[in-house]
């Protein structure tokens, strides 16, 4: 049986996942237990440079983080895994210490990405765990790969519903960046059009380089949900019930679409619910990975679940 040896304050939900992440594992590794010593493993993938660590022996377990963030952002419970699996942790093309694409990627391609080094390493049959931006990876490389099982933790993958009001923005946004160059001259206009954007764009799209945000525009309108009845793997659904970036009605739309599919939604959580409550995401994560398939993994957090 795994050993949860802490449970991190509640106020973590608070800060960015980064903060989140350097917090936690700081903690952890000062009070409890030494992290495992990492093996980088690079590779390279349509002449990019990308980074991936691995650690452990066993069953291959790859785990796969969200926008804005790498691979650290797992440092807090990756030693969990690290006892049973040989753990694969990816810094995706742009993030850490992988190079950024040098075109606009999609989905398609960060999944190409990860399925090449699989080839390369002879990795057969892993398990995927992929939070936020990791779960679109995790969905398509699942319906199309032969995998053991998948965790989806606050995981993107279901296109957002758009109101009039976005899309009047999203229009007025294009007219303004192609009239105001003509109206007031190209640099006013660029000044003028990067001050409406730090305004009123996301901390994701202003925080990233300019190829980034046209990856970012073009992921977070990539729609997976035909893709999820071909998933065949049980498939665990880990959620925070106040997540506003990818709330819980996307889970439920998940969990109808994925044949073999279980939710466990937790109770005051945000976006970055393993984080919120660390001890919880151990305990039904070993239920799922060691003993049980996805509905009887989720059954074991009931006290702890919402409806």
């Amino acid at each position: 049986m795994w050993q949860t040896p802490f449970l991190f304050p509640e106020v973590y939900f608070l800060l960015s996942g980064e903060e989140m992440a350097s917090r936690a594992n700081r903690i952890y590794a000062k009070k409890y237990v030494h992290l495992p010593i990492e093996m980088d493993r690079d590779y390279t993938y349509e002449g990019i440079r990308l980074h991936c660590t691995v650690e452990g022996s066993g069953r291959p377990l790859m785990l796969l983080h969200g926008w804005g963030c790498d691979g650290k952002i797992f440092d807090s419970v990756r030693a969990l895994f690290v006892a049973h699996f040989c753990v694969y942790t990816f810094d995706f093309a742009g993030f850490g210490r992988s190079e950024e694409p040098r075109e606009v990627w999609g989905v398609e391609q960060y999944t190409r990405s990860i399925e090449a080094f699989a080839r390369e390493n002879g990795i057969r049959r892993p398990i995927l765990i992929g939070h936020s931006f990791g779960g679109r990876v995790a969905i398509l490389y699942a319906s199309r790969n032969d995998v053991e099982k998948v965790m989806l933790v606050d995981a993107a993958g279901v296109k957002p519903r758009r109101s009039a009001r976005y899309y009047w923005k999203v229009y007025s946004y294009k007219v303004a960046k192609r009239l105001l160059p003509i109206a007031v001259g190209k640099p006013r206009a660029q000044r003028m059009i990067e001050r409406y954007r730090a305004k009123t764009g996301s901390s994701d799209y202003n925080n990233a380089t300019p190829m980034m945000r046209a990856i970012l525009s073009k992921c977070v309108n990539e729609d997976l949900c035909h893709v999820m009845p071909r998933i065949k793997a049980p498939t665990l659904l880990f959620w925070g019930e106040r997540d506003t970036a990818t709330p819980v009605a996307d889970a439920r739309r998940m969990e109808s679409l994925i044949p073999d599919a279980g939710v466990v939604i937790v109770k005051g959580g945000s976006h970055f619910s393993f984080l919120d409550n660390p001890d919880l995401f151990l305990r039904v994560a070993e239920s799922f990975l060691v003993d049980h398939d996805a509905k009887d993994a989720a059954a074991t957090a009931e006290p702890n679940k919402t409806e």
